[in-house]
């Protein structure tokens, strides 16, 4: 049976309705139901090799939330909002977590080890002996704008909000999250939750430029 697609003007709609949200309603909160949905999403998002060399780290302790805003520029989206996704990215690659890629495709797929020997000889030339090995933090980082972009598409179309952040301080959230020592570091931020009644962004028209001025076929 073809799965249900959304019509192309439901899932306009919901682009043209999404803005980065400047004031959340604190008391408003995610339900546990759409909360495992968006989950879901972020674990199916895509990334280069399928390699998913990162880690959402997702926060709704209050007391978390707030000895974050002083590092966020005192952007109170990161205390008001529902869920704070922290979007962090490996700062190295080696082997062995490659293999433990390669072992968890064998066991979703019920492959051999050795019917994955090229695919291996493949990362492990790219990401590490190869074009990517002197910048490979970057390369990861880059990854998890995929998944940041896709969340934030699958939070619109549930009508939850959004805001995507880079306004902050990544070395301070490192060290209030402890990632530094996991070999993680942070990347961007997005709080996600309901907007407040009251936030004038709400209501102001979305800018783009014309298509003609952004798209072009040959």
């Amino acid at each position: 049976m073809q799965p249900t697609s959304i019509s192309n003007e439901s899932l306009l709609n919901s682009l043209r309705w999404r803005y980065a949200t400047k004031k959340f309603d604190p008391t408003r909160k995610i339900s546990p139901a759409d909360w495992a949905t968006l989950e879901q999403a972020l674990i199916l998002s895509p990334s280069a090799f399928g390699i998913q060399p990162w880690k959402f780290i997702v926060i709704t302790d209050q007391a978390t939330k707030e000895a974050l805003v002083p590092v966020s520029w005192n952007q109170r989206q990161v205390a008001d909002c529902s869920h704070l996704v922290v979007f962090a990215h490996k700062k190295e690659m080696d082997t062995e977590y490659i293999d433990g890629y390669l072992q968890r495709i064998m066991k979703v797929r019920g492959v051999t080890m050795e019917s994955l020997a090229g695919y291996r000889k493949m990362m492990v030339g790219t990401l590490i002996e190869g074009s990517e090995r002197e910048r490979i933090a970057a390369w990861n980082q880059r990854q998890t704008y995929i998944a940041f972009g896709n969340f934030m598409t699958c939070a619109a179309l549930m009508r939850i909000d959004t805001c995507p952040m880079e306004g902050l301080q990544p070395e301070k959230y490192d060290e209030i999250l402890g990632l530094t020592k996991r070999g993680l570091a942070t990347g961007a931020a997005c709080p996600a939750g309901y907007r407040a009644a009251d936030d004038p962004y709400a209501r102001l028209a979305k800018v783009r430029f014309e298509t003609e001025e952004l798209v072009e076929y040959i």
